[in-house]
């Protein structure tokens, strides 16, 4: 299929509306087939349960060209996973696992002049999302229900190279000790507008939330997991009930022990030892690993031996890793790699 006429490199990480998006309505118990839809619009009733009570999960996962020329999507099984956990917890019907990826497959067959080409550093972003559709006025879970997936090509997360950022620790929680960390609700992105917002003014990229129970350990960011690098060079990600288990870090920890022969682990990471890492950065789908060379605690500067001007080489090596896996270069694990066409 004939790409879109699109200079790929100039895009941003921002919304460009597609041909197609995929919907489907649960009502009386149960989902409908499912459609694909020209119209990016939504109509919703004024009291409809997303709308009064924030009763809303999504996802967010790419579809790359590869190197051979194909249009491949990575690890859509975890999203569609994580999507019904998420689902659950709020009290929302879960959207089947094989029609996850069907609907994925569909909307990015759909839509195959929008995935960027090969080479181009950009890629087709796609936002399952699921919400409470009827009118409900009660506090309760609504009772009807839609489905979506918007998809929409975005540009390279880094123009110009990876350069480090500055963050710093934050006085605000990112969730409750018992509360929804650990599942992509809308309603915890919600929660941390503001502090990030806060940040930006005060001359930030990021915020470092620490454990909301005692304010001593290293939950995550407001969008991303935590990867540090000990000085002798072992993968570490903090361990918590209340953040969200990214399929990017996962996938990290297994490329740094099974491709790289690095020991990684998954534990409590006290804030009180980032000081002693060699490395830190932040991982998640939009950039695979954003280094961070320098933390800002209350005034007081952490600085990373890695810098400012470069990722670490562990970070680098992890990075070139997974994205030469993610577009073709490298042989992926069984079943890492999804291929719609």
């Amino acid at each position: 299929m004939e790409k879109k006429n699109i200079d790929w490199s100039s895009i941003g990480f921002a919304y460009m509306p597609t041909d197609y998006r995929y919907v489907s309505n649960f009502k009386d118990g149960k989902w409908d087939e499912g459609t694909l839809s020209t119209d990016p619009n939504i109509v919703l009733n004024e009291c409809a349960g997303v709308l009064q009570y924030s009763q809303s999960v999504f996802e967010g996962l790419k579809a790359y060209t590869t190197e051979d020329g194909h249009i491949v999507t990575f690890r859509p099984d975890l999203n569609a996973e994580r999507m019904a956990a998420s689902a659950a917890r709020l009290e929302m019907p879960v959207f089947p696992k094989e029609r996850f990826i069907d609907a994925v497959e569909q909307v990015v067959k759909a839509n195959a002049a929008w995935v960027p080409p090969y080479g181009s550093g950009a890629t087709l972003y796609l936002r399952p999302y699921m919400f409470g559709s009827n009118a409900v006025i009660g506090v309760k879970p609504a009772d009807e229900y839609q489905f979506r997936i918007l998809t929409t090509p975005v540009g390279p997360y880094f123009k110009g190279g990876a350069k480090p950022i500055t963050i710093r620790v934050s006085d605000y929680d990112r969730a409750a000790p018992c509360g929804t960390g650990n599942i992509k609700a809308g309603l915890n992105y919600a929660m941390s507008l503001h502090a990030i917002v806060d940040a930006h003014k005060q001359g930030f990229d990021e915020n470092m939330y620490l454990d909301p129970k005692t304010r001593t350990k290293v939950e995550e960011t407001g969008g991303a997991n935590f990867i540090f690098v000990t000085k002798d060079g072992k993968v570490v990600t903090p361990k918590s009930d209340s953040i969200l288990p990214s399929i990017t870090r996962r996938s990290l920890i297994y490329v740094a022990k099974e491709y790289l022969g690095l020991e990684a682990e998954e534990r409590e990471v006290y804030f009180d030892e980032v000081k002693d890492f060699a490395e830190c950065g932040l991982c998640g789908t939009a950039a695979v690993i954003s280094p961070v060379g320098k933390i800002n605690d209350h005034g007081k500067e952490i600085c990373f031996p890695s810098g400012m001007e470069k990722m670490g080489p562990v970070i680098q090596k992890l990075y070139d890793t997974l994205t030469g896996i993610q577009m073709g270069r490298i042989e992926a694990p069984k079943g890492w790699i999804h291929v719609i066409e």
